[in-house]
């Protein structure tokens, strides 16, 4: 005949210990998720904003320095003479873009589409090699700047 040699009492004190054991690590690591984290991390700030520079803008684009000791160039009654194209950076998939004007022979800046060039007029649309100049953005253009080709 096979006799139990193990007393119930063993086992019932080892199945007392594993669950001491689970439920007091449970209770550590519940207060230890819960409670504050030490470290003092702030809230999240958002990075400033990227301004563009018109000057390096124009530099990109082939925009010359203007001498310090220049005279200044008279107004000329032709306002197609006025206005320069001397580059073109066209976003052809978004219809934006910032064309590069030099305006009454002074240094070229950059504007972008629906930007004032001057008084009255702002830039419509942009082609390659092209700026079309009007009263407004969705107006008919009253000047187109071409740029000139270089030999």
């Amino acid at each position: 005949m096979v006799t139990n040699s193990y007393s119930k009492w063993g086992v019932r004190l080892g199945t007392l210990a594993l669950w001491a054991v689970a439920g007091a690590s449970v209770v550590f690591w519940g207060l230890r998720l819960s409670a504050p984290s030490a470290s003092g991390v702030g809230p999240a700030v958002a990075p400033a904003p990227v301004v563009p520079d018109a000057q390096a803008l124009a530099r990109l684009l082939g925009a010359q320095p203007s001498v310090a000791g220049a005279a200044p160039v008279a107004p000329v009654a032709s306002p197609a003479s006025r206005f320069t194209l001397v580059g073109v950076l066209s976003g052809r998939s978004s219809g934006g873009g910032a064309a590069l004007i030099a305006v009454d022979g002074k240094p070229a800046k950059p504007f972008r589409v629906g930007a004032a060039v001057d008084e009255g007029l702002v830039v419509q649309a942009l082609g390659p090699r092209q700026a079309q100049l009007g009263g407004q953005v969705g107006g008919p253009a009253t000047l187109t700047l071409d740029m000139p080709l270089k030999n």
